[in-house]
């Protein structure tokens, strides 16, 4: 029998709306569950049982007097502690944000309680969204890293403490841990989630984007999510589709471009062999696959989303790293100090390589519905003092396609491994239908053991 908290949200939001189970009840559900692996995966921090199971009754008082408020009423969502909560602390997991209390919700997070989603608490992030490791263990092997900056959020939903989860990326902080911990991880276009109320890495990176177990549940997230706010500057002005009926719509199978350049030149063996034997799966079962060759140097690409992020990085931190330098950890700290000595005609030429890049990604995506690459350069590493190589999600941050991760299999030594998917931009609704496609395809859903 399926425990409540085992529930995908598009479960949990139909056993709730048909009144089979309670909010209360998937909340208590969640938070013995929470109460269970906490001590042994450190997902939260701050996880108020009080407060989530008021606003879970609340949540059951209106669904009884009004009916259902949203496609997601009664849902729990975890939320990545760089996302203002209000009335809830927001800490970015640095000592320069404690105790700082927003008056007002992340725009991300006030769509989602209009959805009728429910906040369960704040999750573990890396330092201001940064590369310095975090307390939190990967559920498939603690020995091993469970990725960043979305750690948290990636640990709980393989763990199953909640059904949903927000992230962010300006690097590789939502498709790494997705396919570390073997979920789906989904990063919109740049421009389709406002970003406003959510403490930022870098302004023309950032990207927010969501955890869960299932295509179908990344395309309900969405729905919640994406719109314009003229609060956001880069925010698109494009509609919002129904992104949930997208992923049933691929009546054929999609036609896929496999990138191999740079990709399965940095990935290992393992990985390579792997992401073929997948390719070979979706060929079989009638994708039309093809490879793409690209004149980009992928190398140079890299270095220019370096320069980018830290600059940027520099900008956001300026004062308060001027007036507490040493509050800061080591990894923020070197992206913060490498940026301040950037020169300011190295962040424009970076700019020029990353139109450039986009411009080819454009041409090279035009005979596809989707580009293909391994999610990471190797299983989750087995070292602690790093959150793993973030290169193979660089790229599409950089350019701002729209990207998900999917889980595909297992390595021999029993971690997860993943595909990723790419999209041309505001394209989400090709990218998840292709992507739901193969994920009925290969039929791989991963569950981590038990932690001892």
């Amino acid at each position: 029998m399926t425990e409540p908290y085992e529930l995908t949200v598009a479960q949990a939001a139909r056993e709730i709306r048909e009144r089979r189970i309670s909010a209360v009840e998937l909340a208590e559900s969640l938070l013995s569950r929470a109460d269970a692996v906490e001590p042994h995966l450190r997902i939260w921090v701050t996880l108020d049982h009080e407060r989530f199971l008021s606003a879970a009754k609340e949540s059951d008082r209106v669904l009884n007097e009004r009916g259902p408020q949203g496609p997601l009423h009664g849902v729990p969502v975890g939320v990545k502690d760089i996302y203002y909560t209000e009335g809830q602390e927001t800490t970015a997991c640095s000592p320069i944000y404690a105790g700082f209390v927003p008056s007002y919700d992340a725009t991300s997070v006030a769509m989602l309680r209009q959805a009728g989603a429910v906040i369960m608490g704040k999750t573990v992030t890396t330092e201001f969204a940064c590369g310095d490791p975090p307390p939190t263990r990967n559920p498939w092997n603690a020995a091993h890293t469970p990725g960043g900056s979305s750690s948290g959020s990636a640990v709980g939903l393989a763990a199953r403490v909640f059904p949903a989860s927000l992230g962010s990326q300006t690097a590789g902080s939502v498709l790494r841990p997705a396919s570390y911990n073997g979920v789906v991880g989904l990063k919109p276009t740049f421009g389709r989630i406002s970003r406003y109320g959510v403490v930022p890495v870098a302004w023309s990176l950032d990207t927010l984007g969501t955890f869960t177990r299932t295509v179908e549940d990344a395309a309900l997230m969405l729905t919640a999510m994406a719109g314009h706010d003229p609060q956001d500057f880069s925010s698109s002005k494009l509609p919002v589709p129904d992104f949930g009926a997208a992923v049933d719509s691929q009546q054929s199978p999609p036609r896929i471009g496999v990138v191999r350049k740079f990709f399965y030149e940095r990935a290992d063996e393992e990985v390579k062999k792997h992401t073929e034997g997948t390719v070979d799966r979706l060929a079989r079962a009638g994708a039309a696959v093809d490879d793409v060759k690209l004149p980009t140097d992928f190398e140079t690409l890299l270095a220019a989303h370096r320069v980018l992020m830290t600059v940027e990085a520099a900008a956001v931190h300026e004062q308060d790293f001027a007036a507490r330098p040493d509050d800061y950890g080591p990894n923020v700290r070197g992206v913060i100090e490498a940026g301040m000595l950037t020169p300011a005609v190295s962040y424009v030429q970076a700019q020029r390589i990353r139109r450039r890049f986009r411009r080819d990604m454009e041409e090279a995506i035009q005979a596809f519905d989707i580009l293909l690459t391994p999610s990471t350069v190797t299983p989750a590493p087995r070292d602690l003092t790093t959150t793993g190589d973030p290169s193979f999600q660089s790229p599409w941050t950089t350019c701002g396609f729209p990207t998900i991760s999917l889980p595909s299999g297992l390595s021999e030594s029993g971690l997860p491994l993943g595909i990723q998917l790419a999209a041309a931009p505001f394209q989400e609704e090709t990218l998840l239908a292709a992507a739901r496609w193969c994920e009925r395809t290969l039929g791989v859903a991963l569950v981590p053991p038990e932690p001892a």
